[in-house]
Order: structure tokens, then C-alpha cells, then sequence
């Protein structure tokens, strides 16, 4: 799913962020659910699974890994092309929990 269509879209999918804690910290999407790529074995019951999931990372690349992973779970999912930095290039909003402002690393 290209950035666009991501944002146009949000209220219809569960937008799973699966970038280390770091990358989180300095940017990510407003209402994103953060599961780090190496915690998801040990998280996978907080998969949300009452809507689709597109999955995010900062270039597309391991959230690509996830979502074969999570479409062979039996879940509905799609990856972000080009992830962070492309939803970055669309000009969509970047958000920190603390309220200055996201970027991404």
C-alpha cells in the first residue's frame, strides 16, 4: 500500500509499526501500535486482528518480512511501500510522544 493511500485510509486498518525503539522515539504515526520486529514471537497476542494491518518500518524493507509473516499467520496484511521515509515524502504527519517534532532515523 503506497503512503497515500495509508493515510487517506487509516481509520479503516491498524497501522503496525514494527521499527526498534529508537526509530519510535523519533518519529512515528500518529495512533500506530508499536511491536519491535524482534518482540513480535513474544507480542503476538497484541497483534490487532479486527482489521486489516499494514505493516511499517523506516524504508519498507522489514515491515516486507512481517507482513509475509503475518499473511502466512493468517492475518490480513499489507506492507507500507517504502515505509517511513516515503509516509515522510507525502508530507503526512510525524508524531513524538512527548510532543516535539517527529522524524525519521
Amino acid at each position: 500500500m503506497d503512503a497515500t493511500t495509508a493515510k487517506e485510509q487509516q481509520d479503516q486498518h491498524v497501522l503496525l509499526d514494527v521499527r526498534e525503539q529508537p526509530e519510535w522515539d523519533a518519529g512515528h504515526i500518529d495512533g500506530a501500535v508499536h511491536i519491535p520486529m524482534t518482540e513480535l514471537n513474544d507480542r503476538q497476542a497484541e497483534i490487532p486482528s479486527d482489521r486489516p494491518i499494514v505493516c511499517v518500518c523506516r524504508s519498507g524493507q522489514r515491515s516486507a518480512m512481517v507482513t509475509q509473516a503475518l499473511v502466512e499467520a493468517g492475518y490480513d496484511a499489507q506492507n507500507l511501500d517504502g515505509g517511513m521515509l516515503a509516509w515522510a515524502e507525502a508530507k503526512s504527519p510525524i508524531v513524538t510522544d512527548d510532543g516535539s517534532p517527529g522524524t525519521v532515523i
